[in-house]
Formats: structure tokens, C-alpha cells, sequence
């Protein structure tokens, strides 16, 4: 069992989870005691990572906003001095855009997770989950201990930057340039998604906190003011389109192309998309040779086991930030998006077959590399059978 405070003391209450007998999701009540102050409950609603398989951990909220309390918790767990984050990010419920956006702060200088706020009040995991974090503040930031994205309430006590913008498109650009400014300079390389469907966009979040690329948003039918003085401001970068072209279409590329070299990243639906994304590289691998990323290229180039991966659904999109800051650190590894609950899509399936089983020779398995997945959200969300399947494509096995 995790230590979540210092000097506190920990009742924990689980409900299990059981394939097949239809329960309810986990619920983990967590009740703190420290020298001057009384018994209060300060997880309520927290999406905790409560069920393990060998290969697999779920974070099991009800919802995003208790899965990013979750996430935030399990990247840093917040016992120990050396283990609170600098600073934390509250990123808003209504923008999903602007969440995904704010991805990008999980990066260095920064590494700052996501939390989910509606703009009225911090919801209890949100504020219970940062009263946990307690974060240090950080020197990239003048000692910000909090950064707000958009209309999002703040937190008294705590040190805050403020990131603003009027609309989803311009919120995201506020977050880039906020984002180049802390890094010194804007990044090389630059992410476009698509801000009308959501499914296409999410597998964004994990690779900007990863990589310190920004997210930025097109529509179906152009380039939004906002984004292109954001790719002015990066002077000619590198392009990146997530999403095929009935999502955004070659002539949204046509008009990218004024500010920068352009590639399309894409598959035939949010699963095969996500896929297409975690295999890529560029420069392209070289032929016959193994698919590594590399300092300077562009892509995850999964094309191995013994990695990281986070499955989510495409019903949740709000689920790709708040497991963002999963794929910048741990085992580190790209956002799979599922379109059903109860079913591993043949896109992921198939990845992970090809890719994603590890196998030992007469070493043993002890000399194995070794997966780990992440499942984000309640079983309403990804069943626990399709966890299990995860699982047993994960796990390490003998090489014939």
C-alpha cells in the first residue's frame, strides 16, 4: 500500500473489482490525521490507481476530473520531500481543447501534471488531490506553484500563473506561447489536431508532455487566427497533421503549408489513428534496421516491447490530459484510443501483437524487457476484460 502524506494516518476502504460479476467501480476512501488539524477526508473522488494486473494498472475514476487527480498522485506521489511536483496545472472541463493543449506543461522545464476544474468551484478531487501534491514551486515559473488554463477557479495559498485566451483555438496558442516562453524558445516541431473530433486529437497529449511539442487545433474547414500566429511565431517549423484527411482535409494542409514543412499522420478510424501515431518516426527507420526513437526525430517509433502504454476512450476526451503526464515519465509510452468499453479494438490488437509481447531465450525471463499499461477510467469507461486481454498481450513469453 502507497504512502500518500506524510505523518498521516491511512484508512483505506476498496471495493474489488471482479471480471464478470458486474460491481460497480472501486472506490478508495482516504482519511488523514496530522499534528494540528482534525480528521478530514482528502481523497474523495480520486480516481486512484486501485486495480493491478501483473501488467496493467487502472486508474479507476468516475469520471476525468478524478482520473487526473489519480494520474497526478501516481506520477508523484507526494510523501517524501523529492517526490511533490514544482508546480501543478488546472486545466478547464468545458475546453477540452485547451486540456489537450495544456499537455505540453508536463514537459521539462516545468513537469507540471494536469488536474480538471469547471470555472464555478474546484471540484473535491481536484482540491484534495492538490492539497496532497503540495506543490514546491517552480524556478522556471518565479516560484509559480499553480498554473491556471482559462477560466478555472485558483487556490488560496498558492502562488499563480495565469494562462488566457477567448475561445478554445486561442486558449491553446496562450498555452504555446506561454509554453516557448518558459522554454526560451518555441519548439522546432509542432502537433496539429483536429478541434471538431476530439477522438482524433487525444493520443496529442501523451507525446506533447513527453516531447515539449505543442498541440495546436485546425477546424474541417481552415486554420483558426489564433493557430496560425502561433505557427508564425515558430518560424517555419515542422508540421505535424494528427488525423486522415476526412478529419482535416488535404486543403486545410494546403493552407498549413504556408508556415511550415508539412506531414500527415493518419489511420482510418480514432484506434487506427492512435496506432499510426505511436509507430511513427521521422526521419523514417531505417529499412531492416530496429525502430528506435532518437534524440532529434519526431514520434514515439514503438515498434518493440518493453515500453509504456496508456489505453483511453475516445468517449472521454478530457482522459487524454489527465493521463498525460503518464507518457512523460515512469515508463513513458503513447495514448491508444478505444472506441468501445468492452472491446480491444483490431488496430490496438494487432499493435500489440507485432510490437507489444516481450520473449526471453535461455537466459530466462529474468533477463526480459517488460511492458506496463495503464488503463484510465472506471470499467463504464474500458471494461475489465479488455484490461485482462491487455494483460495477457503484455505479458513476456518464452521465444520459440
Amino acid at each position: 500500500m502507497r504512502r500518500i502524506a506524510p505523518t498521516a494516518l491511512l484508512l483505506l476502504a476498496a471495493c474489488a473489482l471482479v471480471a464478470g460479476c458486474g460491481g460497480k467501480a472501486t472506490t478508495l476512501v482516504v482519511r488523514t490525521t496530522s499534528a494540528g488539524s482534525s480528521a478530514a477526508s482528502v481523497s474523495a473522488g480520486i480516481g486512484f490507481p486501485v486495480l493491478a494486473t501483473k501488467n496493467t494498472t487502472r486508474v479507476s475514476g468516475s469520471d476525468p476530473v478524478a482520473d487526473a487527480a489519480g494520474v497526478a498522485l501516481a506520477v508523484y506521489p507526494s510523501a517524501i520531500p523529492g517526490t511533490h511536483p514544482a508546480a501543478v496545472t488546472i486545466a478547464p472541463t468545458d475546453d477540452w481543447q485547451a486540456a489537450i493543449a495544456s499537455s505540453v506543461l508536463m514537459a521539462p522545464p516545468i513537469r507540471s501534471p494536469i488536474l480538471l476544474s469547471p470555472a464555478t468551484a474546484l471540484p473535491a478531487a481536484t482540491g484534495n488531490a492538490l492539497n496532497l501534491l503540495a506543490p514546491t514551486g517552480a524556478g522556471a515559473l518565479a516560484g509559480a506553484q499553480l498554473i491556471r488554463i482559462g477560466d478555472v477557479p485558483t487556490a488560496k495559498g498558492l502562488h499563480t500563473a495565469a494562462v488566457s485566451g477567448r475561445g478554445p483555438y486561442a486558449l491553446a496558442a496562450a498555452v504555446d506561447r506561454f509554453a516557448s516562453a518558459v522554454a526560451g524558445k518555441p519548439s522546432p516541431d509542432v502537433v496539429i489536431a483536429s478541434g471538431d473530433d476530439p477522438a482524433y486529437a487525444m493520443p496529442a497529449a501523451g507525446w506533447s508532455a513527453e516531447s515539449g511539442n505543442p498541440v495546436l487545433f485546425v477546424t474541417s474547414s481552415g486554420v483558426p487566427p489564433a493557430t496560425q500566429q502561433a505557427l508564425i511565431s515558430h518560424q517555419r517549423p515542422h508540421i505535424y497533421v494528427l488525423g486522415p484527411p476526412r478529419v482535416i482535409p488535404d486543403r486545410v494542409l494546403a493552407q498549413l503549408r504556408r508556415y511550415g514543412a508539412v506531414k500527415r499522420i493518419q489511420g482510418a478510424d480514432p484506434a487506427a489513428n492512435s496506432v499510426a501515431f505511436a509507430v511513427y518516426r521521422d526521419p523514417p527507420c531505417p529499412f531492416g534496421q530496429p525502430c528506435a526513437h532518437v534524440p532529434g526525430a519526431f514520434g514515439w517509433a514503438m515498434r518493440s516491447p518493453g515500453h509504456g502504454y496508456t489505453l483511453i476512450s475516445s468517449g472521454r476526451p478530457l482522459d487524454a490530459a489527465a493521463s498525460a503526464a503518464l507518457s512523460a515519465s515512469g515508463s513513458y509510452g503513447p495514448q491508444l484510443v478505444l472506441s468501445s468499453p468492452d472491446k480491444l479494438p483490431n488496430p490496438v490488437l494487432n499493435f500489440f501483437l507485432d510490437y507489444g509481447t516481450p520473449g526471453y531465450t535461455q537466459e530466462g525471463p529474468t533477463a526480459a524487457v517488460y511492458n506496463h499499461g495503464w488503463v484510465i477510467g472506471d470499467p463504464t469507461a474500458i471494461s475489465v476484460s479488455v484490461q485482462a486481454e491487455m494483460d495477457s498481450l503484455l505479458e513476456v513469453v518464452p521465444q520459440k
